[in-house]
């Protein structure tokens, strides 16, 4: 795709009764097939209720081109969303009840619909919402005590996937911390507290850093030709991040053309933690 051609934006909704994960992955494999798309995710889990669906449906109705994804046990929920997908033309994925119908036609039991079934109330388990709780508490650096708990704390400038990388590393029961990186900034103490192998440095190239910012814009409708998105700028910011990374002494990770999955890899081997 030139880059006079704006990418076509798509809004994908995660609608799911519980934490929405495998809704999620199978959003992103898909989404994986379409490079030249410009794909936003949105997850509303734990939507329990049709009061919270029908608060979901007011707040999503503001997105261009939605695709809903939604894994959702009761009947009693899924039927709303079959009829908003219908009465607003949006296309849309039930992941969960084809496999559970041919289940049901196989065995010949009925499903239990129990919500979250699939999810072992194990000690692992809630160590993962631990450490999904304790990414969002410190995502963005809000509060710098955060980075001497951490298991992971993640550097970067904007756009460089800080905090989605900061979910998926807690998903692997990672406690992670992320501090937005920008020039001329106070750099909080504590980063210079911790070991350097327990920080990771993220970057990205300069021209796909820019066209991210760009189409971020357009997607908000501002203009896209500001000092976000202008080029001098950008790669000021990017010089910066490099010179703390390398008075840190710390692992860096170019996210250009690396998908969340990939990253995290990467963080994971060099943390010498086995995938899980």
């Amino acid at each position: 795709m030139s880059e006079e051609t704006p990418k076509k934006e798509v809004n994908i909704i995660i609608i799911s009764d519980s934490a929405g994960d495998t809704a999620f992955n199978n959003a992103i494999a898909a989404a994986a097939q379409f490079p030249d798309a410009q794909i936003n995710y949105r997850r509303y889990p734990f939507i329990i209720d049709k009061k919270r669906l029908e608060q979901t449906f007011t707040e999503i109705e503001q997105y261009p081109n939605l695709v809903i994804i939604y894994s959702l046990v009761k009947d009693e929920m899924q039927i709303p969303v079959i009829r908003f997908v219908r009465e607003h033309k949006i296309q849309s994925v039930d992941i969960l009840s084809p496999a559970v119908e041919a289940l049901q036609k196989v065995t010949g039991i009925r499903p239990l619909e129990r919500i979250g079934a699939q999810h072992k109330m194990n000690q692992q388990y809630f160590d993962r919402i631990s450490a999904m709780e304790f990414a969002v508490m410190y995502d963005d650096g809000k509060d710098p005590k955060g980075f001497l708990e951490a298991d992971v704390v993640l550097l970067g400038v904007s756009r460089t996937s800080k905090t989605p990388l900061s979910l998926f590393l807690a998903n692997k029961n990672l406690k992670v911390a992320n501090l937005p990186l920008v020039p001329d900034t106070h750099i909080p103490k504590e980063i210079y507290k911790i070991d350097p192998k327990k920080i990771i440095g993220l970057t990205n190239d300069l021209s796909v850093l820019n066209e991210i910012r760009r189409q971020r814009m357009i997607s908000y409708g501002l203009n896209p030709d500001t000092t976000y998105s202008n080029t001098d700028a950008i790669r000021a910011e990017l010089n910066s991040a490099q010179q703390l990374y390398e008075k840190l002494g710390c692992y860096v990770i170019n996210v250009a053309h690396r998908s969340i999955e990939e990253t995290a890899a990467l963080i994971l081997r060099h943390l010498g933690i086995e995938e899980l």
